[in-house]
């Protein structure tokens, strides 16, 4: 928007030479300046008039406002002299081209200072008559001014009023002569601050307070404490309160405490879980405000009138409202920071949110020039033509016809997003399909629909899926299920059924949506959150038809519902150094909270795990890319495990100097963790290394221990912590057996007893799970050891008859003891010709080719194992031929993850695909001399 002025008409150009002959001003102003200012301010003429001497003050107003003791009986005259003088440099300002922020933010400022300067005069004045309030425990307590609306969110209007509401910690008495009670203390302080900031004088008016907000509106006490606000939020709360505290903050009084009744009212404004029950609360104040709208006809109206300022915020604050809970940096009072948080975060489209700012910023700013013409509190468009050329050319337009037609292209772009996001979903009512299942389900409560009517609907086992539908009817009538859900559920079951029958497995995918509905009957906003997403719906069927982990894991755990049905989550999971900082984040929002740090952390490997398992599940990406992401979810959740387990040590023990952040510990990731090839439901294999150097040491804390039994109470408590149960589950079971010794050996042990062991007692079988192990948490010199060990370990040479005899008796045994295969059946892990033996050739591959050929020691992981190996000349008595392994390795693996997924053992039916992929493996055995195992 320009904020130069066009060339003015005739009839404007008199008009503002008369304006300014009324004035007898001498000061510093340009022309071109004290002519914009005119232009878009009676208020500023006035005030100009008056006080001449203010036109060489505009640029350094007093930013103070001192209200002294000895002249109280001035205190109402001296605050509106200051907000005159800094609303007078707020215009100029804003006319000479600031920021539409800058100008929200000077005066959401001077509400402030104005609100703070005025309670410290008051409150002084009442502790001389009666005493300090004191608290319970006979600590002093204050008032707590919390600002809401647009000043709460620093983005107070020029002339806007104010939306205060008071509280106080605790009740108790004041300590004077005069003592009161606390309650009615803070009601007389507040009605003297409103009165101070609000009454109209000669001098006009501080500030227009609004109490409306506060609990019970005008009906309520002025002044409430901490506790009885709780109450009050708890038992009456309405939808409409939690949309006006999403821009709380304190601006007066006691700050600190004011931040803590944040923290006390944040679970009532932001729900725990997703709740898309804000859409309806929304929407029924969306509808009130449009009453008022055609009753009043404000049609024209900048921010209650369609496209207007009000449904931008309707826009930002809903997705405030249902994700706030889960992802703190969303609750923010600001509108323009919030809207970009929320495209940072792919809640609102990039091109969506530009246009949503666009209009914002031109909305506000012609809303305030509005409020500049006479300092109205006024939300409506001139009709006088003066006013309006005045107010087109102060924003830069040739006429106002141009203004109209850019404000009109605005609100239109509004409407439309306001419109994609808030309209009530559309249902095909008529369809005759949906019609069927809308009759059954309404017989069904009725009691009169039973299997047959399932049978006539498509279901392949309609006994099952009747007993399902028959315990929810059960649970519905004994009361589980409110009012709202009951309605709820009238619209979503007929659907929900509809795209059940649509599955190939129609029966299986209908008894888990109805344990699913089951599970959250008492929590409507998953009710909610469906009913707001019908194109996802058919999404969650598929899920339901086609994988039984996953569809467990959404009725365990709804809060997987929003990951379900988020279209970004086939496709965006975070990359290492995204999780590591989201990790971080947690930890850090957590504090000392050792329980809820861990709450968090399961509720970040369920949903990362939960979109892996969807981009798996529609084939979005290759099983190995899935494995690999599994195993660094792994890595990050076991590295912060450790970091917490220190934490929660360090009040009582403190740390070891120079270890405060690893405790002088490694842990090595083996098997599929180190392998970068981990399950959905797979265990993790560690062992726990520490540095010898460290031996002598004693934590720093009040209750010192030596290091070794200090790291060993590390240990212990980050295996604790992974394998606790909490409501979002239990991150990881972990297997210690391929430490030194295996289950008999020690917990930990130091890298040189290790390094001892892997050289001189260590079986062919450790050293091939070495091939597979690498660093996943710890002390980086440490992990510098490790692998310099392990690369000294596996290079140093073997004879190729010894090594492929260990191999095979190994690969034997394995087979006898573990192959789940039948005839005409394959274990894909296990069998001849499975993953298995895949392990096993890579492993000796390494073991045998590495002094030969390092590079193969940089990688841990068998898919960049086979990359390798196919990129070097393999000598003729090691024939192997990588490619055709690769290919059966991704193979094996895509279908093992497809069973585990559909929570069957991995255990195939023989088919083409499959047997020519065990060929190619059983070829390769044969090819390198291993003695080839029978069927």
């Amino acid at each position: 928007m320009s904020t130069s002025m066009p060339t003015l008409s005739p009839e404007l150009q008199d008009w503002l030479d008369q304006r300014r002959a009324g004035l007898s001003l001498a000061g510093a102003r340009s022309e071109v300046a004290l002519s914009a200012l005119l232009l878009a301010s009676d208020y500023a003429f006035e005030q100009l008039r008056r006080h001449p001497e203010w036109l060489t003050q505009l640029d350094a107003p007093p930013q103070s406002l001192e209200l002294a003791a000895e002249q109280e009986a001035g205190w109402p005259s001296t605050l509106r002299q200051f907000r005159h003088r800094h609303s007078l440099a707020l215009i100029a300002r804003e006319v000479s081209g600031a920021p539409l922020e800058s100008s929200l933010a000077h005066s959401s400022w001077l509400a402030d200072h104005c609100c703070q300067q005025a309670l410290n005069a008051l409150f002084n004045r009442m502790v001389q008559r009666h005493g300090r309030p004191l608290g319970r425990s006979g600590e002093p307590v204050e008032l707590v001014v919390m600002g809401l609306g647009k000043l709460g969110g620093n983005e107070l209007n020029f002339s806007s009023d104010i939306d205060l509401v008071f509280a106080y910690p605790e009740g108790g008495m004041s300590d004077g002569g005069a003592a009161l009670d606390n309650e009615t203390y803070f009601q007389r302080l507040g009605q003297r601050l409103i009165q101070l900031l609000g009454e109209v004088t000669a001098d006009g008016f501080g500030f227009r307070v609004d109490m409306r907000l506060r609990p019970f509106g005008n009906a309520g006490r002025l002044a409430l404490s901490f506790a009885a606000m709780e109450q009050y939020y708890q038992r009456d709360g309405r939808d409409w309160e939690r949309y006006a505290w999403i821009k709380a903050r304190p601006i007066a009084g006691d700050v600190v405490a004011g931040q803590q009744l944040l923290q006390q009212m944040r679970p009532f404004v932001f729900r725990r879980y997703l709740d898309y029950t804000a859409f309806e609360g929304l929407r029924e104040m969306k509808a009130m405000i449009e009453a008022e709208v055609q009753r009043k006809d404000l049609s024209g109206h900048l921010k209650l009138g369609a496209g207007g300022i009000r449904e931008i915020e309707f826009v930002v604050q809903l997705q405030q409202m249902i994700r706030g809970g889960r992802e703190p940096s969303l609750r923010q009072s600001g509108l323009l920071s919030s809207l970009a948080e929320l495209e940072y975060r792919g809640h609102i489209p990039e091109a969506a949110a530009e246009r949503l700012r666009q209009a914002y910023r031109f909305l506000r700013r012609l809303e305030n020039r509005v409020q500049m013409l006479r300092d109205e509190q006024t939300h409506t468009l001139p009709t006088d033509p003066l006013l309006r050329g005045r107010l087109a050319a102060g924003l830069g337009f040739a006429d106002w016809a141009q203004l109209l037609e850019q404000l009109e292209q605005h609100r239109s772009q509004v409407r439309r997003e306001f419109s994609r996001v808030f309209e009530a979903r559309q249902r095909s009512t008529a369809g005759p399909q949906l019609a069927r299942f809308q009759g059954y389900w309404q017989a069904l409560q009725a009691g009169d629909a039973g299997e047959a009517e399932l049978a006539e609907l498509g279901f392949t086992e309609p006994e099952r899926v009747h007993s399902s539908l028959h315990t929810l009817i059960h649970q519905m009538e004994s009361g589980a299920a409110s009012a709202r859900a009951r309605k709820l559920l009238d619209r979503l079951m007929p659907e929900l059924l509809a795209g059940a029958a649509s599955q190939e497995r129609n029966s299986v995918a209908a008894q888990r949506l109805a344990a699913l509905v089951q599970a959250v009957l008492r929590r409507a906003s998953y009710l909610a959150l469906l009913d707001e997403q019908p194109a996802a719906l058919k999404r969650l069927t598929e899920v339901m038809a086609g994988s039984v982990l996953l569809a467990e894991r959404i009725i365990a755990h709804p809060i997987l519902l929003d990951d379900l049905l988020d279209s970004r989550s086939e496709l965006y999971v975070p990359s290492e150094d995204e999780l590591r900082r989201d990790i971080e984040e947690q930890l850090h929002r957590h504090g000392d909270d050792v329980e809820a740090s861990l709450q968090a952390l399961n509720e970040i490997r369920q949903s990362l795990s939960f979109r892996i398992g969807l981009a798996t599940l529609f084939q979005r990406q290759s099983a190995s890319a899935s494995a690999r992401q599994l195993a660094e979810l792994a890595e990050q959740i076991v590295a912060a495990v450790l970091r917490l387990a220190i934490r929660s040590l360090e009040p009582a023990h403190g740390v070891l100097p120079g270890y405060g952040t690893d405790a002088g510990l490694a842990i090595i990731g083996y098997g599929s963790l180190g392998g970068l090839e981990l399950g959905f439901a797979s265990d993790l294999d560690l062992v726990f290394l520490y540095d010898r150097a460290c031996e002598a040491l004693m934590t720093d804390g009040s209750r010192s221990l030596d290091a070794g039994r200090y790291q060993m109470r590390v240990v212990q408590k980050a295996l604790s912590l992974l394998s606790t149960l909490t409501s979002a589950g239990r991150l990881y079971e972990v297997d210690l057996r391929l430490r030194p010794d295996g289950a008999k050996g020690l917990l930990m042990v130091s890298l040189d007893s290790f390094a001892d062991y892997q050289r001189q007692r260590a079986w062919t079988w450790e050293h091939q799970a070495l091939v597979r192990a690498r660093p996943v948490a710890g002390a980086p010199a440490l992990a510098v050891g490790f692998q310099r060990l392990r690369n000294e370990v596996l290079s140093r040479g073997r004879e190729r008859e010894d090594l492929i005899a260990d191999l095979v008796r190994m690969r034997q045994r394995m087979r006898s003891e573990l192959d789940r295969g039948r005839q005409g059946q394959f274990d894909l892990k296990q069998g001849q010709g499975g993953l298995v033996d895949i392990e096993f050739m890579l492993q000796a591959s390494v073991i045998y080719l590495s002094p030969q050929y390092p590079d193969l020691l940089l990688s841990t992981a068998s898919g960049d194992l086979l990359a390798r190996l196919a990129e070097i000349a393999a000598p003729a008595d090691w024939p192997i031929r990588a490619g055709a392994l690769l290919e059966a390795y991704e193979l094996l693996l895509a279908r093992g993850l497809t069973c585990t997924l559909d929570g069957r053992p991995r255990v195939v039916m023989e088919e083409v695909a499959i047997e020519s992929a065990r060929a190619q493996v059983r070829q390769q055995w044969q090819a390198l001399g291993l003695h080839p195992a029978e069927d």
